[in-house]
């Protein structure tokens, strides 16, 4: 199993999608116990949701689970919100904080330390790669980070979580029309509810990539699974409800491609 799939677009525009794989090698899955084989915590469908929303944006997929290694986590183990539940780089806990390993058999140091090499590292460096060819062929590039996550979790957020919700570390990650082109279609969506820098403000990669002055602009959105799949197992696809989502979806990768390139014109 390949780590990572890459497709090269010409658009300005990347999808990076971290957490939808489901692959986990053999010695991981028989480490762990009934809770972490259930993978509840996927993305799932990330990649079907997305697809055919914008034509020739690059897209970057992470083929394995978080379990494994989550490609959205300081590679250093260092919390991204401090005094908050959340998970960390190699989790040991579901969203629902339940253990997710056989009692002893969590992954020691030198353990954490070769997941890191072999798979967030290969998803970071094929992803810095194709941020490099974008800002290259069109003087800026917008990372675009795919995420959903189920409605309601307790452990991590209080209530039920709004449709959109958009992160940019508090505007530090983009330009601030980027930022404005996505919450203001989000915004404008009937019956969807948006949030911007709430409970997630952008994970790792959104962090650590996002320069705008150097033209690199990047932007997290961590949609409730409510509103195209069911949120129990077994986890179905709901075509019905994500028709009524996408087009939404395809507004703002439109409007982030048309800025971009505006934005490379003047360059």
């Amino acid at each position: 199993m390949n780590p990572v799939s890459i497709f090269e677009g010409a658009s300005p525009v990347i999808l990076g999608q971290p957490h939808g794989g489901i692959f986990i090698p053999d010695d991981i899955r028989k480490s762990l116990n009934d809770t972490g084989k259930a993978i509840s915590d996927t993305d799932w469908h990330i990649t079907r949701l997305y697809d055919g929303l914008i034509e020739g944006a690059t897209i970057v997929t992470a083929n394995f689970h978080r379990y494994v290694i989550d490609a959205n986590r300081d590679p250093s183990g260092q919390s991204l919100y401090p005094g908050q539940n959340t998970t960390g780089l190699c989790p040991l806990t579901d969203f629902d904080g339940l253990k997710i390993y056989h009692e002893g058999a969590e992954p020691d140091p030198d353990e954490v330390e070769d997941r890191r090499k072999i798979y967030h590292g290969f998803y970071h460096a094929a992803l810095a790669a194709q941020i490099a060819r974008t800002r290259e062929l069109h003087g800026v590039a917008i990372l675009y980070d795919c995420h959903s996550i189920r409605s309601d979790i307790p452990f991590l957020f209080d209530g039920q979580l709004p449709v959109f919700n958009i992160g940019t570390n508090d505007g530090a990650t983009c330009a601030p029309e980027i930022e404005k082109i996505v919450a203001d279609t989000c915004h404008e969506a009937d019956g969807f509810e948006a949030v911007v820098n709430g409970r997630f403000r952008g994970g790792w990669t959104t962090r650590h990539y996002g320069k705008p002055a150097t033209g690199v602009h990047t932007i997290q959105m961590e949609l409730a699974q409510r509103t195209y799949m069911d949120e129990k197992p077994p986890w179905n696809y709901r075509k019905d409800l994500a028709g009524q989502l996408r087009p939404h979806l395809a507004k703002l990768l439109q409007g982030l491609n048309d800025y971009a390139c505006e934005m490379a014109e003047s360059v």
